[in-house]
């Protein structure tokens, strides 16, 4: 094994179809029109020396290392910011060339640290490669320079000003001034790439410094830890804490993030089994080379002590954890779940699959429940995010899943973002994303909330439509009706692609005056002239995307709004080419898999409907058994029946639902009501609180297997290091399995992604042999698409013509009034993931220590709260307290909160209603009264002192034998 090494071309490869063909150093050479006479040179093989370039940024220009010499011109240009051109005969190394590059070096090196063998850069480190590469064996100017390399002047003891100490404020990077060369590559990688503009060079000359904002640390400035600037450095100025640390890392593996629906590809570089750091890989087409500080730095849950890694079992919810063997675990959990089957009857259990394990796992456990449990009642955390976006988009275009590569919003020319907060949940696009905005593409954002992407440096949205939470349907028909009536629709698309007639209707609903922008102004509060105006945009103003995420589907008409978002496209003939398209960004690394892997109680793998007889033969077959026919409990059913006595017994991998499923007190009651709860899991969570049985799980650093992100994309996940639990997740379903008495025998993932190949059409040409050719691809992967689909509907629809469908606006149910007059939305926030089970146990706390409660000025004074007070917050389901954060990112009447700490409980608040269509439940539109408090409610602490008494573990296998 060794360490993955990736070429740095030094400049971005050029878009251009025309080729060029030149010489450099004698050698043929043909690229593409606009290439960098560096990029060129290194196409062919030949490096010319550099410091400030790098191919994750545009040309700079400023180290003047890599100058060249072109015959037939005078001077000496810079090869990264000099174009190719046909016909031009270069040189790299000449006399002349080679005396500049050294009398260059000589002065960098004046005024830098010699302590090459102490520090942690040493063997990596540019311009220690570049000294060697141009021959430097003395410095003309003696090794002080001006200089800011020591704090007190080594000839007279004297204080120097020019002197800076180390910036250790962030957690996870250092940042050393004496050893900057002033090459501008993190400041430009802060803009160009993350999109932050936090960096900055303050003072001229040898007084030049790296500045995060104003003159300010790290910690206090707008940097978020992307590490985009650590990537970037050529020297030890920006260095991971961890390789100061552990030292150089020695070997890596490519593998895949295990946080958001991104699906960013990283090279985890290791020393043995120790992970020294996280590095984005510049192959990843999911992120290209870039990352947030979650995937970058965020993986210390792994090794955290927190991490049950040992098996237990108790009789009962009030008894402490004993740890016992793992052969004792699966005979007593199989034992149980025989033993209510018999007593309560086949359909008394059930499974619930995990949207952070991997495919191949989660086709397990679904497979454990059809086939061993003999029901379908498996369902996924999906259930709770996005299952309106599987029924809606299946509706109207056939298929479950997004339209596009995340490449394509490169090409797009307006995009709306709706219910979603990109630069919080998915801030590795947000970023691609505000790339494009800044050369040009236009923003329609339609939010309760003011997000970042309203307005952020060199950022701006064309049109921002605050509407009340809970009216995206009327907001979204209201944009249709301003389209049809008018005439803004494209006709061609719509009579070649969809059903001309189901059009037609829908165009007269949408056009009825009571969608007009003027008619719904007083039930959504948005403004009729921006709606319009928006819409106008939108249909006019060339290639357009949608983007939503789960402030769109959860809701209880979020399978209603997906299919309006689906309509607008259709109407406006933004479907099937590059830079178009609607897009859900998912909220977990796999709840794309974890559907696709037939987790939903009515579908099996691929989204077939358990009722087709075709398709239940396909699993008969192979399986041995026979499957039901009729679909299964939902999450919600499941626990309805458990307080009701029917439902006795449930295998939970990898979901806290206690945490994340919507009124905790319902969800605990249920739980409560169960004989026996296996959690399968890293940590004693929430939902463990209730369990019978905990089995530990691994990470995604200790397994084999593959992620599906947002985009359809299926990544390879690589083991970098043993399970310290002694198990991948894969094998321990498996384990289980044989304890109940299936024949499984699956020796390595590949075999379980064959077989779920074998039988589901979309993934029919994928295998682990594909996947580490390819790196990656997007289903539907079959001899139609042998390589894949980045870009879905080119031609015709899945389903082939696509379907218009009538959005009937109905009012939720949940309603504010005198008793609750303000309505709570809830959504997430950049350092913290999803419950928190894993960031919590890193040093992203120090960014959000806690959740806090934004309320408007307005609102706060009206009820005398100031920032920062404790406030409890009520609604019809339950309260708790948190601390309040006044601010005019809400609207008067709204407030807003995450939920990534157990302590606070926002779903404790949150009710039972759900999509009419799937179940998913309405987080995002609670009606709740804020007043002043003075401590955690009674809630709280009941809470507090049951998960404190539930995680008493009374001895360890060691003492036990």
């Amino acid at each position: 094994m060794s360490l993955i090494h990736e070429i740095d071309f030094g400049t971005p490869a050029s878009q251009s179809e025309k080729l060029i063909t030149l010489t450099i150093d004698g050698n043929e050479v043909t690229v593409p029109e606009g290439t960098s006479l560096m990029r060129a040179a290194m196409e062919a093989g030949i490096q010319v020396p550099k410091l400030c370039a790098t191919d994750m940024v545009d040309a700079f220009g400023s180290c003047r290392l890599c100058l060249i010499e072109i015959e037939g011109r005078n001077g000496t240009p810079a090869s990264c910011t000099t174009p190719a051109m046909e016909g031009l005969v270069v040189h790299t190394q000449t006399q002349r060339l080679k005396d500049i590059r050294k009398g260059v070096m000589e002065l960098y090196i004046s005024d830098h640290p010699l302590d090459c063998l102490t520090c942690a850069a040493n063997g990596d480190c540019e311009l220690q490669d570049m000294a060697g590469a141009v021959g430097l064996r003395d410095v003309r100017y003696g090794y002080e320079g001006d200089n800011h390399v020591f704090a007190k002047s080594k000839t007279d003891d004297i204080s120097n000003d020019r002197w800076m100490p180390k910036d250790e404020s962030n957690p996870y990077f250092t940042y050393d001034p004496a050893k900057c060369i002033v090459c501008s590559r993190c400041v430009r990688a802060c803009e160009e790439v993350q999109g932050t503009f936090a960096l900055t060079i303050e003072g001229r000359g040898f007084s030049s410094r790296v500045s995060p904002g104003m003159h300010e640390n790290f910690i206090d400035s707008e940097c978020v830890s992307c590490g985009a600037c650590v990537q970037a450095c050529p020297t030890a100025t920006l260095t991971e804490k961890s390789v100061i640390q552990i030292g150089q890392p020695e070997h890596s593996k490519v593998t895949t993030c295990a946080y958001c629906g991104v699906g960013c590809s990283f090279k985890a570089e290791m020393r043995g089994e120790e992970l020294v750091r996280m590095v984005p890989y510049k192959d990843g087409k999911a992120n290209r080379g870039h990352s947030c500080v979650k995937g970058r730095f965020a993986y210390g849950y792994s090794t955290h002590k927190d991490r049950i890694l040992n098996p237990m079992i108790r009789e009962k919810i009030s008894d402490p954890w004993r740890e016992v063997t793992w052969d004792e675990a699966y005979k007593h959990v199989a034992s149980e779940f025989r033993r209510i089957q018999y007593q309560y009857g086949r359909n008394s259990i059930g499974g619930i699959t995990s949207s952070r394990c991997t495919n191949e796992e989660t086709y397990l456990v679904q497979k454990l429940v059809r086939a061993g449990f003999g029901n379908n009642n498996v369902d996924t955390c999906a259930r709770v995010c996005h299952s309106p976006t599987g029924y809606g988009l299946n509706k109207t275009f056939g298929t479950s899943a997004g339209t596009q590569d995340f490449d394509s919003v490169e090409h797009t020319d307006v995009v709306i973002v709706i219910g979603a907060n990109p630069t919080d949940g998915h801030p590795v696009f947000a970023s691609r994303l505000k790339k494009r905005l800044r050369k040009g593409a236009k923003l329609i954002v339609i939010d309760p909330r003011r997000i970042d992407l309203v307005r952020s440096p060199h950022v701006a949205a064309a049109h921002h439509l605050p509407l009340r939470p809970g009216t995206n349907v009327a907001v979204l028909t209201s944009l249709s009706h301003v389209i049809v009536t008018e005439g803004l629709f494209n006709e061609k698309f719509i009579r070649e692609r969809c059903g001309w007639d189901e059009f037609q209707d829908w165009a007269a609903f949408v056009s009825a005056p009571e969608h007009s922008p003027e008619a719904i102004e007083q039930l959504t509060g948005v403004p009729p002239q921006a709606l319009r105006e928006a819409a106008r945009l939108f249909a006019t103003g060339g290639n357009g995307a949608i983007y939503y995420g789960l402030g769109v589907t959860e809701h209880s008409q979020g399978s209603t709004t997906v299919m309006a978002i689906a309509n607008l496209a259709m109407a406006t003939g933004n479907i099937g080419r590059k830079g178009v398209g609607v897009n859900p960004l998912r909220g977990q690394n796999n709840v794309q898999g974890s559907c696709d892997m037939g987790s939903f109680p009515h579908e099996l793998p691929g989204y077939r409907h358990v009722s087709g007889e075709a398709t239940r033969d396909i699993f008969d077959k192979l399986w041995g058994v026979k499957l039901q026919d009729e679909p299964g409990l939902r999450i919600p059913n499941m626990l309805d029946a458990a307080v009701d006595g029917t439902f006795k017994g449930i295998y939970i991998q990898g979901e806290d639902i206690l945490q994340s499923d919507p009124d905790t007190k319902h969800v605990a009651a249920g739980l409560a009501a169960m004989e026996c709860v296996v959690v399968h899991d890293l940590f004693l969570n929430e939902t463990a609180n209730y369990a019978h049985v905990f089995l530990p799980g691994s990470t995604f650093l200790e397994k084999d297997g593959t992620f599906t992100n947002a985009e359809r994309r299926i990544n390879r996940v690589r083991k970098v290091m043993s399970p310290l639990n002694g198990f991948a997740d894969w094998e321990v379903t498996q384990h289980l399995a044989q304890a109940m008495g299936m024949n499984w025998n699956y020796t390595h993932p590949s075999q379980i992604m064959d077989e779920v190949a074998l039988t589901t059409p979309s993934f029919a040409g994928v295998s682990y042999e594909l996947l580490e050719k390819e790196g990656s691809v997007q289903w539907p992967c079959n001899e139609k698409a042998p390589l894949g689909t980045p870009i879905m509907h080119i031609d015709s629809f899945a389903r082939g013509k696509g379907k218009f469908v009538r959005t009937e606006y109905v009012a939720t149910d949940e309603r504010t009034g005198p008793r609750f007059p303000l309505l709570l939305t809830t959504g997430r926030i950049l350092s913290q993931y999803n419950v928190g089970a894993q960031t919590r146990r890193t040093d992203n706390v120090i960014w959000h220590e806690e959740d806090r409660l934004e309320i408007h000025t307005h609102d706060a004074e009206q009820r005398g709260i100031h920032d920062g007070d404790w406030v409890k917050i009520s609604s019809r389901s339950g309260e708790t307290t948190l601390r309040a954060l006044l601010t005019d990112r809400v609207s008067p009447g709204v407030v807003y909160t995450t939920f990534h700490h157990p302590t606070t409980q926002a779903n404790v608040i949150t009710t039972d209603f759900t999509d009419w269509a799937t179940n998913c439940p309405e987080y995002k539109v609670t009606a709740v009264q804020v007043g002043a408090s003075n401590g955690p409610s009674k809630w709280q602490i009941e809470y507090d002192e049951q998960a404190r008494k539930s995680r008493r573990i009374v001895q360890t296998l060691d003492a036990a034998e």
